[in-house]
């Protein structure tokens, strides 16, 4: 008992002695901020004094972010699918940061993928989850490398855990590896700098599915189907 709680002791100290001290002035910038965990990130380290730099899709979210949060919170419209729209992210965050380096980017964002048989889909239907959720994501990562080494920051990916058990077709879980090659790669070559690169694993959370846009999904990708691959499954299968 007296080992198991001086082991308690001691994990306490090493864990206490690990937390980020002067939040203030601290820069973090989390993309997919209109999503439920983007969002109460962005909202709970604002609280804790860092400056937030959040990146919203809609122009809505963004507002309403902004109007419950303290006014150091920034917004900043951001499509991990548009090269253009990453480019001038980064444009702001640079100035935003205003030469102190970048000490956290946290990377939400993620677009949902069609759930049907892989043979089902075709190239495009790969690019439009891969864009945003691989080559996006590696895309901002690499133009604000030299922003996280300036304050030797750190990089903070979250991937689904679901997305690495491989079980439906598309491009969902191989967006999901690819995130954690990456991740592994980029915290080996950059650890040299003083930059630290994370995991964080999470399960699905309590949100909301519109069955009705799934159907519907999988009726325009059964109907474009050529008869000898609709055949191949029958209509029991769909």
């Amino acid at each position: 008992v007296l080992a198991s709680i001086l082991s308690l002791v001691i994990y306490w100290l090493i864990r206490d002695s690990r937390r980020v001290s002067n939040q203030s002035g601290k820069y973090v910038f989390i993309t997919g901020c209109d999503t439920r965990l983007g969002n109460a990130l962005a909202k709970w380290l604002d609280k804790r004094g860092f400056c937030i730099i959040a990146a919203c899709i809609t122009e809505k979210e963004a507002r309403e972010l902004q109007s419950c949060s303290s006014p150091s919170l920034k917004t900043v419209s951001l499509d991990l699918a548009d090269s253009s729209s990453i480019s001038r992210a980064v444009v702001f965050v640079t100035e935003e940061t205003a030469g102190k380096g970048l000490f956290g980017l946290v990377s939400n964002a993620e677009e949902t993928t069609l759930v049907a048989p892989t043979d089902w889909l075709r190239i495009d239907d790969f690019h439009s989850v891969l864009d945003v959720n691989l080559l996006g994501l590696i895309e901002i990562t690499l133009k604000l490398l030299p922003l996280l080494k300036k304050a030797e920051g750190r990089v903070v990916n979250l991937i689904n855990a679901e997305g690495l058990m491989a079980f439906v077709g598309g491009s969902y879980s191989l967006s999901k590896w690819g995130k954690e090659a990456f991740s592994d790669i980029l915290r080996r070559e950059i650890q040299h700098f003083g930059v630290k690169v994370s995991i964080v694993e999470h399960s699905f959370f309590n949100a909301e599915v519109n069955s009705d846009i799934m159907e519907s999904n999988l009726l325009r990708l059964w109907n474009r189907l050529t008869p000898e691959i609709r055949n191949s499954y029958g209509e029991k299968y769909f």
